[in-house]
């Protein structure tokens, strides 16, 4: 299913059609500020494993990054001490995803690594989707390295490539092709380990 939300003014019924996907452990592909991303509700342990699987990640070796609708609850999924969580608020919404150490509220599937990415991406329609859900929503890129650009920022091109594996594709305009700026908070430093979109702000 292909469904048309706008960022500026995300409708109500249509973010209600895609939180109900979620809720029955559906996977939609959705936009950030940086690329359409495969996502589920980030506590249902099998949809998880259903991206890691499509994706080739192993949970054991590789972050998985969670979208939160804002900074108010990322305490609640990871450790944040008094530096990165100011760092973190000079730099979100935004492109960016901090590696932190996860909390126990996460399932085991993101407990082996140890840590979790977290992401607040400055779009209106996945927080929506966060806001309404109730629970952080998993986030992977749909990048393949074999596709032509547009299957990855055409949403309509998404949608003929991915709809038998995605429950809905949203349509929230044409994608980016750039991914966000990597940083791993885990041990206390702030180490950029992947430049992508944005400048962070230290």
């Amino acid at each position: 299913m292909l469904i048309k939300i706008y960022n500026e003014n995300p409708n109500t019924r249509e973010i209600d059609k895609v939180v109900s996907a979620l809720q029955d452990g559906g996977i939609v592909i959705y936009p950030t500020d940086t690329l359409y991303a495969f996502g589920c509700d980030a506590l249902n342990v099998r949809a998880v494993e259903k991206i890691c699987n499509l994706k080739g990640i192993n949970p054991e070796k590789s972050n998985l990054s969670i979208i939160c609708n804002d900074l108010s609850i990322i305490s609640e999924y990871a450790k944040v001490d008094t530096p990165t969580f100011k760092l973190m608020k000079r730099n979100l919404p935004g492109p960016f995803t901090f590696i932190l150490p996860t909390t126990s509220s996460l399932p085991k599937i993101y407990k082996k690594k140890k840590t979790v990415g977290i992401r607040v991406p400055d779009n209106n329609i996945i927080r929506e989707i966060v806001i309404r859900l109730g629970n952080p929503v998993l986030s992977t890129s749909i990048i393949d390295e074999n596709d032509e650009i547009e299957y990855i920022t055409n949403p309509e091109l998404i949608h003929e490539k991915w709809q038998d594996f995605a429950d809905i594709v949203i349509d929230g305009g044409i994608g980016g092709i750039e991914p966000s700026t990597v940083i791993d908070c885990s041990t206390g430093e702030h180490d950029i380990i992947r430049q992508g979109k944005g400048e962070l702000k230290f």
